[in-house]
């Protein structure tokens, strides 16, 4: 029983690593679904490069954006405004900088988990590379199609992706062309897995050595960090729900699952009217904004109208 409780000792402060490598995963498995799915090279020429850089790229790209958006830490930096009551200094600016680098930095590392992810597997795969640059590959070695002009040759070499397309006295050269390509497409996916972790295992080796904090000071601050955030959300959503409390109750009379109700209130047709619609973040002064229409309603009108008692008659409502 106690097999457990090790495990998520160990697991616990390597969320970012296990989230990391939950990515990776689902995108292996999604790189795999989509190839089957979906790519099949034209097999013309001028249409292979642009399809397989298109199935090489696109993803990728599509990858990193969604790893920025989905990373708090991106919306934080962007969102982050300085005080209107802080003094600017140049050593202030200096170590603003240097924190913006950094959090840059962590927050680009987090985002090419999936994209480099993706362009490592389909390298690998070769498919989208055979696709992309067959149509350029020099065949005077493989003795394929002497005697035709270039643009002919061309348009065979762009068809040998699809064995159905070649002649079969092409048959040969054509399979040594996509041995040659797969070799590089390979060559190329290892190469950058290995320059990725290189590049990141001396990233956390400088971080480790300019850190001003100990290894076990370090591990203190990061739990803090994380504790501090738990914390945080939830007094967030037990402050927001208690402050949309008095609002609801101000406006109905009761809040949802109150005891011994005994009255609710009747809101008029024109407190409907001004709750209703688009809400908009409104700033009411220096400090403070309306967070919705409700909201607004409630800071600027008094507690009163009509209320019904729930155990008398319904046509009987009392006005306060």
């Amino acid at each position: 029983m106690t097999f457990l409780p090790k495990w998520l000792t160990f697991l616990k402060g390597k969320e970012v690593v296990i989230a990391n490598a939950i990515i990776a995963i689902l995108t292996i498995g999604g790189q795999q679904l989509f190839s089957f799915f979906t790519f099949n090279c034209p097999c013309h020429v001028g249409q292979n490069l642009i399809y397989g850089l298109a199935f090489l790229g696109v993803p990728a790209l599509i990858l990193l954006i969604v790893g920025y958006a989905l990373n708090n830490q991106t919306w934080r930096l962007v969102m982050g405004k300085r005080p209107h009551f802080e003094k600017v200094t140049s050593s202030n600016r200096l170590l603003k900088c240097k924190l913006v680098c950094f959090v840059l930095c962590s927050i680009t590392g987090r985002a090419l988990v999936a994209p480099v992810t993706w362009l490592a597997v389909t390298l690998i795969n070769g498919s989208y590379y055979i696709c992309a640059v067959s149509e350029y590959v020099p065949v005077y070695y493989y003795e394929a199609a002497p005697n035709v002009t270039a643009s002919e040759r061309s348009r065979i070499l762009a068809a040998f992706p699809c064995s159905h397309l070649v002649p079969p006295e092409l048959t040969r050269a054509r399979d040594e062309v996509i041995l040659l390509l797969r070799y590089q497409s390979q060559v190329a996916g290892w190469l950058l897995i290995a320059v990725v972790v290189i590049t990141v295992f001396l990233s956390y080796c400088l971080a480790s050595c300019f850190s001003p904090l100990s290894f076990l000071h370090f591990r203190y601050w990061s739990s803090y960090v994380h504790n501090e955030q738990e914390l945080f959300d939830e007094a967030t959503e037990q402050h927001s729900r208690l402050y949309a409390m008095q609002n609801v109750r101000k406006f109905f009379g009761f809040v949802p699952g109150s005891e011994n109700v005994k009255e609710i209130r009747i809101p008029s047709l024109k407190e409907w009217q001004a709750i209703s619609g688009l809400a908009f973040l409104r700033r009411v002064d220096e400090e403070h904004y309306d967070y919705s229409l409700l909201h607004d309603w409630a800071l600027k009108e008094r507690a009163s109208g009509k209320y019904l008692r729930i155990d008398e008659d319904p046509g009987i409502i009392t006005q306060l």
